[in-house]
């Protein structure tokens, strides 16, 4: 099965995510747990794209394809901004975090976390993150 979404690059946008996401993941086969946390990854890295690659321009849009295999689901997340590879991503020292009462800067670290695997590739001008979960029997 293959499911699309297409929203603008405003936070308001999220809800209507976190909406299709709980549609589409509320009839597959998965734990309401996997499906928090699957929400929770695509979710924070939609929210990345709309704030740090677009500014929040609502004239831009991010593109997000979930695809349902046997053996996995896919979520590929396609966008025309500046380019941010999650793979390049520095995990900050937590303790340092906690220190500084830093906020923000940990999403990331939960998107690798829920995730068993991220692949990005940028082409010109396209941006594509594809972020796999893969059913365990």
């Amino acid at each position: 099965m293959k499911y699309q979404l297409k929203i603008y690059c405003n936070t308001t946008a999220l809800a209507d995510l976190r909406g299709f996401l709980q549609t589409t993941l509320s009839g597959l086969q998965l734990s309401d747990k996997d499906q928090h946390q699957l929400t929770l990854a695509v979710e924070e890295v939609c929210a990345n794209l709309i704030i740090h690659s677009h500014n929040c321009n609502g004239l831009d849009q991010i593109k997000l394809e979930v695809r349902e295999t046997p053996e996995k689901l896919i979520f590929e997340i396609t966008d025309k901004g500046k380019a941010f590879n999650l793979l390049d991503y520095e995990v900050p020292d937590l303790k340092k975090v906690v220190r500084e009462k830093r906020k923000g800067g940990l999403g990331i670290i939960l998107v690798k976390t829920i995730m068993d695997e991220i692949e990005f590739e940028s082409n010109k001008g396209k941006n594509t993150c594809r972020l796999i979960k893969w059913f365990r029997s």
